[in-house]
């Protein structure tokens, strides 16, 4: 054996970073294994580039709008390449941060490809050759990739995945989303400010169609609106490369399938958990579908292999993946005796989900229809950001709170947003929800003005029909 450890983490993403840190917190001697960049997908190639990305596009957006502030700006053009150089040193620097981070924490980093031998015995395959490590526990936190289409597989040049759309080489002129779900949209949203001509295709009835219906209805508007083209119900039944661009099949509502033309398409329709060939089946860990099976702490169906991240059900989200990690860390500490730790299960309904488009969509819990059908008898309340001096001030009128509440106990069921700055003030119903607070409780908080979050107060009143400005 080369190492021995308390806890060996498989995957050094914003799941298995974070575990690894707690688990090194609580005195475990702790190594983390990572086979390309620490930070993962999602600090290298999700998250936070692409919020730099969007970034840089909200910038030129509002730049090509000065005159609606007073100002006028001349010559307005946006540089790829510096957008895209600026993105790309955002992952570095963060990238960087982490190897502070691990080195802080004195987590020792095996860059390499892992694969566990038996529960407690990992190999590491990186360029020096073959180590095998052994640890009490096992985290697996490989985290998921792109789904391909079949018969569009990602060729980096005409057919990109979010990977590629974050390193474009030319700016598309007639781009095809396929999927309406959070990156689909984002992309959407960054292109056609850029000034793409941007296409989305979903197959089911309404963009973002995980989110509250009001606000797919909304984005759908404010994306058209913004020259956009929307069409839901359809789907693309093939795709023809070619050098010079790619033509589309797309079956529409009414079962038409008509082709269109574009110069580059974005797949995105979901993600595949990277747990190939990393020893599942040979040490008998449950799965379905590549989905690790595991318990409320996080274990698997084998004493001391635990999964967290992307690898696990859903929601497949980056705070999901470092809630769990901590989760897991604290569990493995209990487990080797620690009677200070308290771990706790994750409760999915307090786990918040945001869309960084223009403009912005946040929510957590149940969206109206979910909660009509789980049985509740519900309170809903509205506020339009029209009505909020703040949103008027800042030029971004356009957008609303939605609030729905169980009728009889008065507790918050979930929140909706769509909007200016959204994504930034969903934390407060989080945290209410998380305290289990009731509607009186909201109704009696006191909210600065003027400030967009005095909208999240009147969507609460508005339940009761007593919106004060509105």
């Amino acid at each position: 054996m080369s190492a021995n450890y308390d806890v060996l983490v498989l995957g050094a993403g914003p799941g298995g970073y974070v575990a690894a840190i707690r688990a090194a917190q609580l005195g475990l001697k702790t190594a983390i294994v990572e086979r390309e960049l620490l930070g993962g997908i999602c600090l290298n190639w999700g998250c936070i580039p692409t919020k730099a990305l969007l970034r840089s596009a909200e910038v030129f957006h509002l730049m090509k709008h000065a005159g609606d502030y007073g100002l006028a700006v001349q010559a307005i053009t946006a540089d790829l390449d510096a957008i895209v150089a600026r993105s790309r040193g955002v992952a570095r620097q963060l990238n960087q941060g982490i190897a502070h981070l691990m080195k802080k924490n004195k987590i020792t980093v095996h860059m390499g490809t892992a694969r566990i031998a038996t529960p407690g015995q990992v190999e590491v395959t990186g360029d020096a050759g073959t180590a095998t490590l052994a640890a009490k526990h096992i985290i697996i936190a490989t985290g998921a990739r792109a789904r391909d289409l079949p018969f569009a597989p990602a060729d980096g040049e005409r057919v990109w995945t979010y990977r590629h759309a974050m390193t474009p080489k030319v700016l598309p002129g007639k781009l095809l989303v396929i999927g309406s779900g959070a990156i689909g949209i984002e992309f959407a949203s960054f292109y056609n400010d850029l000034g793409s001509e941007v296409t989305v295709v979903e197959m089911l009835d309404r963009i973002v169609p995980a989110e509250d219906a009001d606000v797919s209805a909304f984005l759908a508007k404010a994306l058209t609106k913004q020259g956009i083209t929307i069409r839901t119900g359809s789907g693309v039944e093939s795709i023809e490369v070619r050098a010079d661009g790619v033509t589309a099949r797309i079956k529409d509502q009414d079962g038409k399938v008509a082709a269109a033309e574009f110069s580059h398409v974005i797949v995105a329709v979901g993600i595949v958990p990277n747990t190939e060939n990393i020893g599942l089946e040979q040490n008998g860990i449950a799965a379905e579908r590549g989905i690790i099976a595991v318990d409320e702490l996080g274990r698997t169906s084998v004493p001391g292999v635990w999964a967290i991240g992307d690898v696990t059900r859903g929601p497949w989200l980056a705070h999901k993946a470092s809630h769990e990690g901590v989760t897991a860390a604290e569990a493995i500490a209990a487990e080797l005796g620690n009677a200070d730790v308290d771990p706790h299960p994750l409760d999915r309904s307090n786990i918040p989900a945001c869309t960084y488009c223009h403009p912005q969509i946040a929510s957590v819990g149940l969206n109206e229809a979910a909660a009509k059908a789980a049985g509740h008898a519900i309170k809903v309340g509205m506020f339009p950001f029209v009505g909020n001096g703040k949103a008027i001030a800042l030029g971004e009128p356009e957008g609303f709170i939605k609030t729905v509440f169980d009728a009889r106990t008065g507790e918050l069921l979930g929140a909706h947003m769509v909007g200016a700055e959204v994504t930034e003030m969903i934390q407060g119903f989080v945290i209410g929800k998380t305290l289990e607070t009731t509607e009186r409780e909201l109704m009696q908080t006191v909210f600065p003005h003027p400030t967009i979050s005095e909208s999240m107060h009147e969507s609460v009143l508005a339940a009761h029909g007593i919106a004060l400005h509105f």
